[in-house]
């Protein structure tokens, strides 16, 4: 008898997309307890991206604008690389679930009761986490220059039309849920690492919108606004703050969200599951 053969190299398309089903049929399927706590992990793993992203442009000004992006980027990766090797739950990524509800092994209100979990999970790991940034001062830190790119990125956020929202929404998880899709395929942590990096260095470096990402970079930027105006006040140029609020957060996330679900649902989810997954119709026997 011969000995089986041991596959060591990455899952082909058609084994990720049915890998992506069956995790889609078992994240719905965890408790509702665990699958908030794991959400609520993922909120704080991003924020923490967001974090070593801020941090790492701040006062780079001399610097073209697409080195500060494009480091901002890479670091930024480290949030959906806590998701993916440490275990959380992600609203953006759980976009792919789709693959499992067209193939019809989940019912629609198991894929919205995770949804909605996973987004309030998420929003709270963020806001938490904000909280504890803004109790800490980093924002003050690099005199200043912290806090100087936390306001000026999130107003940036709040001002963007709701269409231009939108689109950079769709174009953002189109990339997250991509990412999310080579590590399925990945057999070991480093290839995951390596698989996660360059989507989300790239839509960090164009600009577009994460909704969890926004989730905290927001509201630590209200924060500051709110509750330091000494520091607000002691910063020279800056744009007007005006929609800088819980209200211009809203109109932000609204947007976004909807662009996320598109770009990973349909995008990608959808997309993947009509090639690999859909019933094809049976070749007659000649």
């Amino acid at each position: 008898m011969s000995d089986p053969i041991i596959r060591v190299d990455a899952l082909m398309p058609p084994e990720i997309a049915r890998k992506a089903e069956e995790i889609g049929y078992r994240k719905v399927h965890l408790d509702n307890l665990s699958v908030f706590a794991l959400a609520v992990l993922a909120g704080a793993f991003v924020s923490l991206g967001g974090i070593f992203s801020t941090t790492t442009a701040a006062g780079m000004s001399s610097v073209p604008y697409g080195i500060v992006r494009l480091l901002a980027g890479v670091v930024f990766s480290l949030g959906l690389i806590l998701v993916v090797v440490g275990g959380a739950e992600l609203f953006t990524g759980n976009t792919l679930i789709v693959m499992a509800w067209a193939s019809g092994k989940i019912k629609l209100r198991d894929l919205l009761r995770n949804w909605t979990l996973v987004y309030v999970g998420n929003f709270v790991g963020s806001i938490l986490t904000a909280i504890l940034m803004f109790a800490g001062g980093q924002h003050t830190f690099g005199h200043g220059a912290v806090g100087i790119t936390a306001l000026t990125l999130a107003n940036t956020k709040v001002n963007y039309p709701f269409v231009q929202a939108l689109a950079l929404g769709i174009l953002c998880n189109g990339l997250v849920c991509l990412a999310v899709w080579l590590t399925m395929g990945a057999r070991t942590t480093s290839d995951k690492i390596v698989a996660i990096i360059f989507p989300i260095a790239a839509f960090v470096a164009a600009g577009f919108e994460h909704s969890v990402a926004n989730m905290y970079f927001i509201p630590y930027a209200i924060l500051i606004k709110q509750f330091d105006p000494a520091f607000v006040a002691g910063v020279p140029n800056l744009p007007d703050l005006n929609n800088l609020t819980l209200s211009g957060m809203v109109n932000n996330l609204i947007p976004v969200t909807i662009g996320n679900i598109i770009g990973g649902g349909v995008l990608v989810a959808a997309a993947y599951w009509f090639i690999y997954l859909r019933p094809k119709p049976s070749t007659p026997e000649t």
